[in-house]
């Protein structure tokens, strides 16, 4: 006997209110629709390895200590998994409007983590990423319209977006967030 075929299994990490219909989702506040109540200070998370096709961490990483957490990530998310992160770029105000904030990124960061990366430091981990995909940057919309126009350009690769940070353009035209997904 055999049941419907399974969808993918989507874990929707820190979702808080952002519950998503057909997502696992969980927080450490008991809020509406929160499937699965956890402080993602407490590892390991509850789920079994290669539990996830996908998981999206949404505005999460910047609250708590992340490495040990991508670490799980990387086990719970199965091999050719996707993980996808937003998180705030180090330009960001937010970064400093918010206290709960305790890391900053830059578009550099998450390449510690993937295997045969440009800074060669994947040895650090007991894990590794085998990419990095959809990598970009956004910018604020008002007041700050104008920072809106170098978007694109900044994003036109990897380059482009190092010669960003490294330069005056990134204290003139500040960053949003820093979007990208990683591959298992």
């Amino acid at each position: 006997m055999s049941g419907p075929a399974a969808g993918p299994r989507r874990l929707n990490l820190g979702c808080g209110r952002d519950t998503r219909p057909g997502w696992v989702n969980l927080d450490r506040a008991a809020l509406p629709g929160v499937d699965v109540v956890h402080d993602l200070e407490r590892l390991p998370l509850p789920f079994a390895d290669a539990s996830f096709d996908e998981i999206l961490a949404k505005d999460v990483l910047e609250h708590v200590d992340y490495i040990p957490l991508l670490s799980e990530l990387w086990r719970v998310l199965r091999p050719g998994g996707r993980l996808d992160i937003q998180v705030p770029h180090f330009t960001s105000v937010d970064n400093y409007v918010d206290p709960t904030h305790r890391n900053r990124f830059s578009v550099r960061t998450f390449e510690f983590f993937v295997a045969d990366s440009t800074h060669a430091r994947d040895y650090y981990f007991d894990f590794q990423f085998s990419r990095i995909v959809d990598r970009r940057l956004t910018f604020p919309g008002w007041p700050l319209v104008y920072n809106r126009a170098v978007a694109p350009l900044v994003n036109i690769g990897d380059r482009t977006r190092k010669y960003y940070e490294l330069t005056f353009l990134s204290r003139l035209f500040p960053a949003s967030n820093l979007i990208l997904t990683l591959i298992r």
